[in-house]
């Protein structure tokens, strides 16, 4: 299937219906239970009132992958303000500063976001992944992106102080995130 034939495919899917384009081969995305939201949201809350001029964006199409095939609908992506104003359903990655996913508890929406989305995110560019694990309560913030792999990997487990570098440049305390790990 070519990127052009998955755009159509994305575009004419109904709402409910979240699709990806993840190393050549369509992916059907589980969407967003509440509890994944509510991760979404409070990430937005804490960014928000960190007051570092950027936003987080959920549920955002980035084109990404080394050749900029790929079609990932990110969890949050992290951008300044208004980064994606006048921007189609996929936008360029460039200017953000990191992604966000959400594991789903789905077996293999959840294998992407630990595997294949780093490598995406990083050969697109983007400076930081932060993967939140809701299977085995833990966060991992991938950093250094250098030909197609992040270079760093940090995991802590749900109630550490986890600490984004640059350049976002904080520290997310996660004690809040057990409260949304059984009820999915």
């Amino acid at each position: 299937m070519s990127v052009e034939e998955f755009e159509e495919l994305a575009r004419r899917a109904p709402e409910s219906v979240w699709l990806e384009f993840i190393a050549g081969r369509l992916v059907v995305k589980r969407g967003p239970d509440g509890n994944r939201s509510e991760i979404v949201a409070r990430l937005q809350r804490v960014l928000a009132q960190a007051d570092l001029g950027l936003w987080l964006y959920a549920f955002r199409g980035l084109r990404v992958e080394a050749d900029g095939a790929g079609r990932f609908r990110v969890d949050g992506a992290l951008a300044p303000d208004k980064h994606f104003a006048g921007h189609g359903e996929w936008s360029d990655p460039c200017g953000v500063l990191m992604a966000v996913e959400v594991t789903a508890g789905d077996a293999d929406t959840d294998q992407h976001n630990r595997i294949e989305k780093p490598d995406g995110y990083a050969a697109a560019g983007i400076p930081v992944y932060l993967l939140i694990d809701r299977d085995d309560c833990s966060v991992t913030v991938f950093t250094n992106p250098e030909d197609g792999r992040y270079r760093r990997q940090v995991k802590e487990p749900f109630g550490a102080a986890v600490t984004i570098p640059e350049p976002v440049g904080l520290t997310l305390e996660t004690e809040a995130l057990k409260e949304f790990v059984d009820r999915r």
